[in-house]
């Protein structure tokens, strides 16, 4: 065992004590992440229409700001794209975010440095919730791969945008960056197929232990590792290949077929992120559920399934979420 990973056990069990702590008490923490939304956000052009320096508690959130899609900010985001200052959030946004959805089209999120840390750090608290309840420190020693967007950003516009994964593969922590793979040159090529084939000779021969991705990503990456190794299983390329990091869709339809390419199965760990924010993650394996991220810049909101709006209309009354 290397000092880096005899060093995570210890640190591990700090940081995901200090979450549950205040997971175990999400009113009073919830609250605490409203006061600070609302006092970053009170003199922006959206709070100052909204009176946000005088909300308090989530009834007045509920009344000043009504329920709206992404049609209803859309007007804000257009002046962000053309470089306006402090509508949504102080300052500009360090990137905008293109998403899609089933309405509305292509949608851009802003992403800020209070927000960044969100995406980011959740991603490692999820890895150290791991850590402290498993134990099992075996992949911090090896390499590590991301399948993810491109990282290179569009920067014809005020602000430079491109894809999550893309934009976070920029902001790659310190101490993961020598273990981290695929290279940014790899990592920077448009086409997808080819990408995975480079992907795949630059990492066939390391030792992987720690492959991050989107389910259907990460099975054409397997696929295509067998088929140039010659290998029967991904287990077989890589001995010491030891956690499966996913998010993005429901893993069930795809676990027999994983399964059946690394030959055996391999701890998980799932992750809810999104381009709003970094939602929530596993953070007891093997448990099934996802423990929501509470103290990290985004305020939630719950509505009765019966209560969901069926359109776009203003609904004072309803309950809501933002996110910095």
């Amino acid at each position: 065992m290397s000092l880096k990973s005899a060093l995570a056990k210890p640190y591990a069990r700090r940081v995901t004590e200090a979450v549950m702590k205040r997971a175990l008490d999400p009113g009073v923490t919830q609250q605490k992440v409203l006061a600070e939304l609302v006092r970053f956000a009170g003199d922006t052009t959206f709070g100052k229409e909204h009176n946000l320096h005088d909300v308090r508690t989530h009834h007045d959130l509920i009344q000043a700001i009504p329920l709206r899609d992404y049609e209803g900010f859309a007007p804000y985001i257009e002046r962000i794209r053309f470089g306006e200052d402090d509508v949504l959030w102080p300052g500009k946004p360090l990137y905008l975010c293109k998403t899609s959805g089933t309405t509305s089209g292509a949608k851009y999120i802003p992403i800020t440095q209070e927000s960044l840390s969100n995406h980011i750090g959740s991603a490692r608290r999820a890895l150290l919730a791991y850590i402290a309840h498993s134990g099992r420190t075996d992949f911090v020693d090896g390499k590590m791969i991301f399948l993810q967007g491109s990282p290179v950003l569009d920067k014809s516009g005020h602000i430079p945008s491109g894809r999550l994964s893309g934009i976070v593969a920029n902001h790659v922590p310190t101490y993961l960056l020598r273990n981290r793979l695929p290279s940014f040159k790899t990592n920077s090529i448009p086409d997808w197929e080819t990408k995975v084939e480079a992907i795949v000779g630059e990492t066939m021969h390391t030792d992987l232990r720690l492959i991050s991705g989107i389910p259907a990503w990460v099975q054409m990456y397997f696929e295509r590792l067998l088929a140039r190794t010659g290998k029967r299983t991904v287990k077989q390329v890589f001995p010491n290949f030891s956690l499966f990091v996913y998010g993005g869709v429901n893993y069930a339809p795809y676990r027999s077929r994983m399964e059946a390419l690394i030959g055996t199965s391999v701890p998980s760990v799932e992750l809810f992120p999104a381009s709003e924010g970094f939602i929530a993650y596993q953070d007891k394996n093997p448990e099934e559920g996802l423990l929501l991220v509470l103290d990290n810049g985004i305020y939630y909101g719950f509505l009765p399934v019966d209560d969901q709006p069926s359109t776009t209309q203003q609904q004072p009354n309803s309950q809501q979420g933002i996110i910095h």
